[in-house]
């Protein structure tokens, strides 16, 4: 079954306010772009991605959960973002019954990677990273990092 049929189908499992929130970020995501993939991973889970991922959303007990693959470099104008703010690269949003999904906002935060702020990889690893290398493979990351040293030069900068 391909992952549009079981979001289909995770859909009408939920014939609540869920449900039909759902539905709206579902659909107001797909418009955002034609080239929008949609994917069904980790066990049941939607997911939007186009040339990387876009973002996920799940339905809880009394909540619609989207959280956004790199909503904190996000601009959000309206204060939308209400959860995730523990992470410095996701943020999600919490729909509750009632809320209204703004549709404006989250067609413009699913526009393609390309369009949208992107950060570039770190070339070092995080410091809690570095601390758990063995002592042998420290040092050559170590060395890979450090400038080359100019050809004249006595000792290496």
């Amino acid at each position: 079954m391909n992952p549009s049929k079981q979001i289909d189908e995770l859909i009408a499992e939920i014939p609540d306010w869920r449900g039909k929130t759902f539905a709206t970020v579902r659909k107001t995501i797909l418009a955002a772009d034609p080239e929008i993939v949609e994917e069904f991973k980790w066990m049941g889970t939607p997911l939007w991605s186009r040339d990387g991922m876009i973002a996920v959303a799940n339905a809880f007990k009394g909540k619609v959960n989207v959280t956004f693959a790199y909503g904190a470099k996000l601009p959000d104008p309206d204060k939308l973002f209400n959860s995730g703010y523990g992470g410095n690269t996701r943020r999600a949003i919490d729909f509750f019954e009632g809320d209204k999904v703004n549709e404006r906002a989250l067609k413009a935060w699913s526009a393609p990677p390309s369009t949208t702020t992107k950060p570039t990889l770190k070339k070092t690893p995080p410091k809690r990273l570095q601390q758990k290398l063995p002592l042998e493979q420290k040092r050559r990351f170590e060395q890979k990092q450090r400038p080359k040293a100019k050809r004249n030069s006595p000792i290496p900068i």
